[in-house]
Order: C-alpha cells, then sequence, then structure tokens
C-alpha cells in the first residue's frame, strides 16, 4: 500500500563559498564498478547526486579516484564522515537542491560540508529516530519516497530542504525504501521481488519509469550496491555485466543495444 503526503515549499538559500553550479556532461557516461577497501557496497560508501558527491573518508584512494575521475569536472567530489563514522551513504540523504544528515552529525563536520558543498545545496541536520536516512527516504529532484514511519516534522524538512514532493510508501513490502529503490530524474530501481502491481502503483504515483533488478551477483539491497545521478552510475565489483545492462537501460546512460550484447556474452560465459 502507498500512502501519498505533503508537497514542498520553497527553501531559503544560504550564503556560501562561491561555486560553480554543476555542469552535467553532454554525453552520459556508462555505469563502472568501484570497491571500498575490500567491499562492493559503494552504496553504504557514497552519496552521489546531480551537484555533489560525497565519499567516505579514509579507506583505499583507489575508491575515491574512481569517482573523482568520472565526476571532477562537473561536480565536487568531497571527503566527509558523518558522525566519525565512514557509512555516509546510508547515513544521508540528497539531490541538488540539499543534503540532509543525522542528529550525530558533528558541527565540524557540517561546516566541512558547508565549506565544500554548492552554493545552492542546503545542509541541515535531522533530529529523527530513525537516523539512517539513506535506508529510510529514496530521492531525486523533484519526489522522495520515505519510510512509514518517518516524523511528520522530518517529512516536513525533507519536503522544505529537498524542494521535493513527499510521498509514504513501501516497496514490495519492505518500509525501508532508500535501501530497496534507487531513483534519478531518469527512472528508478527497485529490488528483484518487487510484485508487477506495486511497481506500476510507484510508477505511477512518482512519474518515473522503474524496473525490477539486483546488484553486485544476486544481491537485492539496492540502495547499499549503486549510487547514480542523471548521467553517471557506479555499482560494486561484483555486479555483472547483465545487472549493469539493466542499470544503464533504466537509468538511460547509454543505449540498450551494446549493454544487452555485453549481457548476452556475460550469459554464455
Amino acid at each position: 500500500p502507498v500512502y501519498q503526503s505533503s508537497c514542498c515549499s520553497a527553501a531559503p538559500q544560504r550564503a556560501s563559498v562561491a561555486r560553480g553550479p554543476a555542469r552535467a556532461p553532454s554525453e552520459p557516461h556508462m555505469a563502472v564498478r568501484a570497491q571500498f577497501e575490500s567491499s562492493s557496497e559503494v552504496g553504504v560508501f557514497a552519496r552521489l547526486t546531480n551537484s555533489y558527491c560525497l565519499c567516505a573518508l579514509g579507506g583505499s584512494e583507489n575508491f575515491y579516484s574512481v569517482f573523482e575521475s568520472e565526476l571532477s569536472k562537473h561536480i565536487p567530489v568531497i571527503h566527509s564522515t558523518v558522525g566519525g563514522t565512514r557509512i555516509i551513504g546510508r547515513l544521508t540523504v540528497g539531490n541538488r537542491h540539499g543534503l540532509l544528515v543525522p542528529n550525530i552529525t558533528t558541527d565540524q563536520e557540517i561546516m566541512h560540508l558547508r565549506n565544500n558543498l554548492p552554493d545552492s545545496v542546503k545542509v541541515q541536520r535531522v533530529e529523527e529516530r530513525l537516523s539512517a536516512l539513506g535506508n529510510c527516504v529514496a530521492v531525486n529532484d523533484y519526489v522522495a519516497l520515505v519510510h512509514t514511519d518517518l516524523d511528520r516534522e522530518t517529512e516536513e524538512i525533507i519536503a522544505d530542504a529537498l524542494k521535493v514532493d513527499v510521498f509514504r510508501a513501501t516497496v514490495g513490502q519492505n518500509a525501508l525504501v532508500g535501501s530497496y529503490c534507487v531513483l534519478t530524474n531518469q527512472g528508478g530501481l527497485v529490488h528483484a521481488r518487487t510484485p508487477v502491481q506495486d511497481m506500476e502503483e510507484l510508477s505511477q504515483l512518482i512519474q518515473l519509469p522503474l524496473t525490477a533488478g539486483t546488484i553486485n551477483r544476486g544481491s537485492e539491497v539496492i540502495g547499499a550496491g549503486v549510487v547514480a545521478n542523471d548521467w553517471s552510475a557506479f555499482c560494486g565489483m561484483d555486479t555483472t555485466a547483465t545487472e549493469i545492462g539493466v542499470i544503464e537501460q533504466i537509468f538511460k546512460l547509454s543505449t540498450a543495444g551494446p549493454a544487452m550484447q555485453s549481457a548476452l556474452i556475460d550469459t554464455m560465459m
């Protein structure tokens, strides 16, 4: 079942260090495999939007450099921690308008984020019992799907800071919409066991094409295995060519031809 909720209201702009607006590349990039130390859960250690990318501090410099080589010409790639932890992808939620962080985030961390993010991005701390915001919210630049038990006040902050329409929803009986769903402005990927009827209802609700799939060789925890924006995507090193083909197709990162061809080769081998 899906429940509709409040719409957005304008958020005040914040003065900060002058930074240029994000520039999307003329051609979309293909999906890239990455690994954080020995983990393929890139969505746990990174947060990617159309105007910035956050990468966990520490770990392998290789992880950071994969993101930087693809993104740094277009958007800032920022090393950061949240509450001293590296699982920033699961604790934060954001889009090109804003970034929401949990109440364990220190003042120093928030200052670091504000100093490095573009002017237009509003950083806000959220007092929420369900503090792993990345697990509880799936968002693009226009809509947000949120956990059905999220506080009303948090819902209003999401609508205000991220400038989105907010919908309380589940993804195939899973309340952790951020874990089992990844959205961009192009489309959305939901976990493989999502019933077709649920997918159609969700798709109609948020006005986006959705497809079901897996990541990292069969994992259903989509949010932990892939991060994407309108022109790039990064997935775990274990992700198969078939899975990458689905990612590139739903997020419109390349034409279906080469993706399906590589998927076919992968299947035959």
